[in-house]
């Protein structure tokens, strides 16, 4: 399988950890080396967030991504600061509700998913995250959707495993959505 250096950015309290951390405990599932650093403002909620995310078929010298093959970007910010950091030939998913610009590179793909609007539309208002990360999903297969599914199994608390249902419906409606 590919291996895969990915970036997950937004505004704290968007679930962008968490996003990363479903996506490193997919490769986790499937017995790859994984790295997951977070980075965040001190102001967590409404500041900044990202992390990097590292699948691989062997050790990972750095956990640090500085070119990643994939970003998943969830506001204007983080948008201005990494589109430019996409390696050529990867992926840029860009929740188009809350980020208003275009991309003007031909070297990459670019997905634009309304994923702030789909979840509330679909009463999954803090379900954007995981619309974004089925939207991902479906442009790399970074991981089959088993281990994506037992992810979600696993990183959602025992307490609130009644959560696992909304959290799938979130990732199928982005692989949905990212035709």
């Amino acid at each position: 399988m590919k291996d895969w250096n990915l970036v997950f950015a937004g505004f704290g309290g968007q679930g962008i950890l968490f996003a990363g951390k479903v996506t490193a405990y997919a490769g986790m599932m499937e017995g790859r080396e994984v790295s997951w650093l977070p980075s965040y403002g001190p102001e967590m909620r409404g500041g900044t967030a990202n992390c990097s995310v590292c699948l691989a078929g062997r050790p990972i010298g750095s956990p640090l991504v500085l070119e990643p093959d994939a970003l998943v970007v969830m506001n204007n910010p983080s948008y201005d600061k990494f589109i430019g950091t996409v390696a050529p030939g990867g992926v840029a998913v860009i929740d188009s509700a809350l980020v208003d610009r275009k991309t003007d590179r031909s070297d990459i793909t670019a997905l634009y998913i309304p994923a702030t609007r789909l979840a509330q539309e679909n009463g999954i208002g803090k379900l954007a995250n995981l619309i974004m990360l089925g939207a991902l999903w479906k442009a790399t297969g970074f991981a089959t959707l088993e281990s994506l599914e037992a992810a979600i199994q696993k990183v959602v608390p025992p307490s609130k495993q009644e959560l696992v249902e909304l959290n799938m419906k979130a990732i199928r409606l982005g692989i949905e959505t990212a035709k």
